[in-house]
C-alpha cells in the first residue's frame, strides 16, 4: 500500500512516533546489509519504537525469533513486522542460520538486542558480532534515547579482529544515550572480556547464542 507517494509502514511508523512524541534522526545507512545493534534495551517499548525509526527513515528492521512465533494464525503478521524465523532443531548454529539468510537476501537490516533480556546481566551476548563477521556486514549502532524521545542509527564499521577496541568503541557510542529504565542497561561487555568476578548467578553464554524473541508485553 502506497499513501501520497509514501509506503503504508511509513506512516504508520510516523504516527506510532508522533503519538508518543519521538523524533527519528536519520538518514539511515546507505547499506544493502548491516547488523544493527538495539542498544539500550530495557522495555518491551524498545522493539515498537525501533521498527518506528526504521519505517520512518525507510528501511525495514528484521529481528530474530523463534520458529514456533512463525507457526499459527499469528505468523503472518509477525513477518510483516519484520520477523526472520530461526530454528534450534536444525543442525545448524543459530548464528550459521542467520550468516545464511544474509547471503541468501539482497538487503537486510538485521536488529540484534545484545543484552537478551530487559533486565541487568553481566555481559553482552556476542551473537551479533559474529554474525557480523560471518557475513561480513558492517555493525550499525542503533540508539533509542528515552530522555530525548529520539531514536536513530548513528556510527557504522566493519567489526575487526581487536574484540576489545571494537567494544570500547560500541561503550563510547552508548555512554550518553538515556535507557528508559537506565538502572537495567547492562554493562558492555562481551563473554571474552567479562570480569573475573562476574556474578555467578550469571551463567557463561555460548559465543553463538541469540535471544530469539516471543510476544512481548509491556514494560
Amino acid at each position: 500500500m502506497n499513501i501520497a507517494g509514501k509506503p503504508f509502514k511509513y506512516w504508520f511508523g510516523k504516527t506510532v512516533l508522533d503519538l508518543f512524541g519521538w523524533e527519528a534522526v536519520g538518514p539511515a545507512p546507505d547499506i544493502k546489509k548491516y547488523v544493527m545493534v538495539a542498544a539500550p534495551h530495557t522495555t518491551s517499548w524498545d522493539l515498537v519504537f525501533t521498527l518506528g525509526v526504521g519505517w520512518t527513515l525507510g528501511f525495514e528492521p528484521a529481528w530474530v525469533g523463534k520458529h514456533t512465533l512463525f507457526e499459527g494464525r499469528f505468523g503472518g503478521f509477525f513477518r510483516w513486522l519484520g520477523g526472520v524465523s530461526v530454528d534450534r532443531r536444525k543442525s545448524l548454529d543459530q548464528v550459521s542460520q542467520i550468516v545464511k539468510l544474509f547471503d541468501e537476501r539482497e538487503r537486510m537490516v538485521l536488529v540484534i538486542a545484545p543484552e537478551g533480556t530487559r533486565g541487568t546481566t553481566a555481559y553482552w551476548k556476542s551473537g551479533f558480532y559474529h554474525i557480523a563477521r560471518g557475513a561480513k556486514v558492517p555493525l550499525a549502532l542503533a540508539y533509542l534515547d528515552y530522555k530525548k524521545k529520539r531514536g536513530g542509527v548513528g556510527e557504522v564499521f566493519m567489526p575487526g579482529d581487536n574484540l576489545e577496541a571494537d567494544v570500547d568503541r560500541i561503550r563510547t557510542f552508548y555512554a550518553g544515550v538515556t535507557a528508559k529504565y537506565p538502572h537495567r542497561f547492562s554493562n558492555i561487555r562481551l563473554k571474552a572480556e567479562a570480569p573475573a568476578n562476574a556474578p555467578s548467578s550469571s551463567p557463561p553464554l555460548d559465543d553463538d547464542d541469540i535471544e530469539a524473541a516471543e510476544p512481548a508485553t509491556a514494560g
